[in-house]
């Protein structure tokens, strides 16, 4: 019992604060940290209609946002993409057919074939997408045969022959 001694009797005497920490040590606050606000939270993003069209062995993936009317190509602007003023105009055939050129933007994700291809295989996505957008432009764009995959495909090189349908050359003796 002789340890009882070391045991300080309670007092009602007020406690000292904590020392200040040294001035090299950053002050931290004890409040916690809130996170700024994000300024895209109060936008919603506009809608994205998709289309996907193929064509040969060209397949295109489209996403159609509400815009001004700009098409980007694989990264490119559409008339760098497509030099030719017949491939453009068939790419731009849905949106002449619904009347809705100007009123979307148009980015494409094209892989595979030619520009012949790709141009017919973008033709078919638009078309698609513009359908996602509006359920009653279907009507218009099937009249116009834009909603169809077209079916014809490279034939294959057939064994004895020089390709699908070429023979070799006769030789009389």
């Amino acid at each position: 019992m002789d340890n009882l001694e070391a045991v300080k009797p309670v007092t009602a005497e007020p406690t000292q604060p904590p020392a200040a920490p040294a001035a090299t040590e950053p002050a931290i606050s004890q409040a916690p940290a809130q996170k700024p606000a994000r300024k895209d939270a109060a936008a919603p993003k506009p809608p994205v209609y998709w289309g996907t069209g193929r064509r040969k062995e060209a397949i295109a993936r489209v996403r159609l946002l509400e815009g001004l009317g700009t098409i980007v190509v694989n990264g490119h602007p559409f008339d760098q993409y497509f030099p030719r003023e017949s491939l453009r105009l068939a790419v731009r055939q849905p949106l002449l057919v619904t009347h809705q050129l100007g009123k979307h933007n148009v980015l494409a994700r094209l892989e595979g074939g030619g520009l012949t291809g790709q141009a017919g295989a973008l033709c078919l996505g638009i078309a698609r997408a513009l359908v996602r957008f509006d359920p009653g432009l279907r009507i218009s764009l099937r009249a116009a045969g834009l909603l169809t995959r077209d079916p014809r495909q490279k034939e294959r090189k057939k064994y004895g022959q020089k390709g699908a349908r070429k023979r070799f050359q006769w030789t009389k003796r």
